[in-house]
């Protein structure tokens, strides 16, 4: 076998492995190098970590998995009894009393976002990661999708996220070290149908916080977070095309999605090892996302072959689709 010959199979064998592991992995391949051979959540031990959104969903298993290594975690969203439910938690999994502060916030009180940074200072003497983590998603044809709908989605998505994370790069930037954390979804990276006002959230986080990975200097840090289709109440709480309302539907046991817990874990690990923009979602989204971003010519003819219908059943994650 001569030179080119080998350099044949050498390329051959490669593409097959790697289409191999991107289609067993429940996340991309940084993401799953990371969890191997990379930091363990145990190096966030006695970080402080302020996670937004945290009373429900990917927020508290976020919240446990660093409470159960050590971190001090402040945990805020607006139901101040859900809040206490996970810091109960919190407690059974060893954390100590005064490593779990329970901070209420409405993220969209903007005036209200530097007393609540703070309020963290003062507590814990310093923060060293905000994770960007309220939001919520939607189910709503395109076209018949109120404006209000709109603005409402990126007030809570877009532009209370910027806000509060404005205010915390300034104080990284004084303290000369720090690191922002923005969950963001697949939806991010691959448009789907029926969620045009979310999937246009999500892709202009990744506008503003992509912007500001090439601004900021090496000791601040900025990951991108993009889960898939998760075990959490997210399809309750969802916008409809209809302003003030919610889709209310409950996401079903028999779905093929991701737990709660083993997102957060993901999550957890993209912290601590400090990864830029990664994802998590069991097949067939995450090579799918692959497809997106470095074959974005095939990823159309998928599409069309696919069709609205069959895209919907990869968005919802069902065995089938009304």
């Amino acid at each position: 076998m001569n030179f080119f010959e080998c350099l044949g199979l050498f390329v051959f064998l490669y593409y097959i492995i790697y289409a191999v592991l991107i289609i067993v992995f429940d996340c991309d391949l940084r993401l799953a190098f990371a969890e191997k051979f990379g930091l363990p959540i145990s190096s966030l031990k006695d970080k402080v970590i302020w996670i937004t959104g945290a009373s429900s969903g990917i927020g508290k298993h976020l919240a446990y998995h660093c409470a159960k290594n050590g971190s001090k975690v402040v945990v805020s969203a607006r139901r101040e009894n859900e809040l206490q439910e996970v810091k109960r938690k919190c407690l059974e999994l060893g954390a100590s009393e005064d490593s779990i502060l329970v901070l209420p916030m409405d993220m969209l009180d903007i005036n209200s976002h530097q007393n609540k940074l703070d309020t963290v200072v003062k507590k814990y003497g310093r923060l060293d990661i905000l994770v960007n983590n309220a939001g919520r998603s939607q189910r709503a044809s395109w076209e018949e999708t109120d404006l209000e709908v709109d603005r409402q989605l990126f007030e809570l998505n877009v532009f209370s996220i910027v806000a509060l994370s404005r205010i915390a790069v300034r104080y990284f930037k004084k303290t000369s070290k720090g690191h922002i954390a923005v969950t963001s979804s697949t939806a991010g990276l691959i448009p789907v149908p029926f969620s045009g006002s979310y999937t246009g959230s999500k892709h202009a986080l990744h506008g503003y916080f992509g912007s500001l990975q090439t601004e900021l200097p090496e000791n601040i840090d900025v990951t991108l977070f993009c889960p898939g289709p998760t075990f959490t109440d997210f399809l309750q709480e969802s916008f409809t095309e209809n302003a003030g309302e919610k889709f209310g539907m409950a996401v079903r046991p028999d779905d093929r999605r991701m737990t709660g817990e083993r997102c957060g874990e993901l999550f957890a690990i993209a912290l601590a090892n400090k990864l830029d923009t990664t994802w998590a979602s069991i097949f067939p989204i995450s090579p799918l996302t692959y497809l997106t971003l470095y074959f974005p010519n095939l990823r159309y003819l998928i599409f069309k072959m696919l069709g609205t219908r069959g895209l919907m059943k990869l968005r919802d994650s069902k065995n089938k689709t009304k």
